[in-house]
Order: structure tokens, then C-alpha cells, then sequence
């Protein structure tokens, strides 16, 4: 009985190792990050990085499974990959012939629209289909406006779009404390159109814990708006979200609004919004 029990037991064994071994990637494992799928998906292209401009470049996920979309176009042709966000495995590519540009009837009347187009080319270079300043610039932009380096954060997207005839980057990271910071940034100048991060693992104080005022919440919001004064603030309210205490208010400020959250036990700010383009007042 004992020389048939032993058979059994490894057989038993040798199959449970088997289903360890297929058991999917667990949540602790680290993403190689943005930089490193980019270089993943040149190589695979044999385009060199100077010869490539992205279009999009972000965390996404399918199917369970987190990968990065990077596409880009170099030499005519255009590229687009799925890179596992883990191990770095291509899971999907695809390359595409880009349409050539229209010719013009003459080279006399394209070059007389070169000089014409030249008075008019830095003042509405986003609109006409290509981006002045790079994805590491509007990188660089966003993360001097949040006071963070590329060490602080995580990229989850870098993204050239098209938004009412205007190219914008959409530029998307977070910190260690898991804040979400959201950027659109105009692909001509750098000009921050719109920004936003919300703050994350948020702890609900003691109920002894004091808060603070509206006017000292007031204060907090009006330092992040340099010459704005109280009578800029056109919405503010006391409000109670999940337990918590909070103060949320606007602020129209020199063309900008501002929208806050501001906790009413911290005075941190766990949400602010600034967008450039908002006319909105109801």
C-alpha cells in the first residue's frame, strides 16, 4: 500500500507546482516604466530615438493585463506597439506606410507660400499638424509647474493630441503617495491649458481633531493664485465627503478658473484644477 501511496502524493505534488507556476503576475511586481517601452519598441523599428516623433506613449490596460501603448512615426512609415508594462514582452505591433504630403503645383508658388506661411508659423505652429516643443519638453513643463523631478513620479501617459484644431501633449504621472497629477500643455509654446491632481489615501482625523476656518481656507487657496484676492473666489462651500470635512470652492483669477478641495481639518489641498479656456459661470 505504501509503495502505491508514493506515487500518488508526487503526482499530486508535481501538479500543484504546475498550477503555481501559471498563477498570474501579482500586483507588487514593478512596471519597467515609459522610457524603457519606448526604447523596447525603437529597437524593435530599428528607428533611432532622434529619428522618432511619438505620439502617444501610456500605461493602458486589457484583458487584465497592463501594457504600453507607444506609437510613433520615423522615415515615412508609421509604428505602433503593445509592450507589457512587466516584463517588457511585445504583445502587439503594426507598421504603416504614412501619407505622403500633398505636392504643390510648382516650386515657385511652394516656396512664395513658405515666405508667406513664415510671419504666422510661431504664432499658430500647433494648429497646422506639428508640435514645436518635444514630449520631453512638455514633460519637463509639467513637472517644474507640479515642483517635482522625473525621480518623484510615474508616468502613466505622454500623449500628442489634437484638441479643437490645437495640438496638446496630455501629460499624466503620480508620486509615491499615489497624488495624480494631469496635464494639457500646448504643443506650440508650452502654454499649461488646463492642469489637475487629486490626492489619494486620504485619513479621516479623530473626531476631536479642530478645523479650520473658511477665511483660513480662503487664505490656503488664494496663496496658489498670486494677486488673486477673496473677491476673485465666485463658489465656496462647506461640504462633508466620506466622513470628512472639506471646504470646496473656484476661483476666477486673469483669465484662468481655479477649482479647489481643501481639507477642513488639514487645510491640505486634496484637489485643485486650473483651466486656462473655462468661461463657465452659472
Amino acid at each position: 500500500m505504501k509503495r502505491k501511496l508514493f506515487p500518488a502524493l508526487a503526482a499530486v505534488l508535481i501538479l500543484a507546482l504546475a498550477l503555481a507556476g501559471c498563477a498570474p503576475q501579482t500586483a507588487q511586481a514593478e512596471y519597467i516604466g515609459i522610457d524603457a517601452a519606448k526604447t523596447i519598441a525603437l529597437e524593435a523599428a530599428g528607428v533611432s530615438e532622434s529619428a522618432a516623433v511619438f505620439s502617444t506613449a501610456g500605461l493602458d490596460r486589457q484583458n487584465g493585463t497592463d501594457y504600453y501603448a507607444v506609437d510613433f512615426t520615423a522615415n515615412g512609415r508609421t509604428y505602433a506597439y503593445d509592450i507589457d508594462a512587466v516584463t517588457g514582452v511585445i504583445i502587439d505591433s503594426s507598421e504603416d506606410q504614412s501619407q505622403p504630403a500633398q505636392a504643390t503645383d510648382g516650386g515657385a508658388s511652394a516656396e512664395s507660400s513658405a515666405d508667406g506661411a513664415n510671419s504666422s508659423a510661431n504664432a499658430s505652429q500647433s494648429t497646422d499638424g506639428s508640435a514645436a516643443i518635444t514630449e520631453d519638453q512638455a514633460r519637463e513643463i509639467a513637472l517644474a509647474d507640479a515642483g517635482l523631478t522625473a525621480e518623484e513620479v510615474t508616468f502613466l501617459k505622454t500623449q500628442l493630441d489634437r484638441d479643437d484644431g490645437r495640438l496638446v501633449y496630455d501629460v499624466e504621472f503620480y508620486t509615491a503617495d499615489y497624488t495624480e497629477y494631469d496635464y494639457e500643455i500646448d504643443a506650440a509654446d508650452g502654454t499649461i491649458l488646463s492642469s489637475d491632481f487629486d490626492a489619494e489615501g486620504y485619513t479621516a482625523p479623530a473626531d476631536s481633531a479642530t478645523a479650520i476656518t473658511a477665511d483660513q481656507a480662503k487664505e490656503i487657496a488664494l496663496a496658489e493664485v498670486p494677486g488673486a484676492t477673496v473677491d476673485d473666489i465666485y463658489e465656496f462651500e462647506l461640504d462633508r465627503d466620506d466622513g470628512r470635512l472639506e471646504y470646496e470652492g473656484a476661483i476666477w483669477y486673469d483669465g484662468t478658473e481655479y477649482e479647489f478641495t481643501i481639507d477642513g481639518y488639514s487645510g491640505a489641498i486634496r484637489s485643485w484644477e486650473a483651466d486656462l479656456r473655462s468661461r463657465s459661470f452659472s
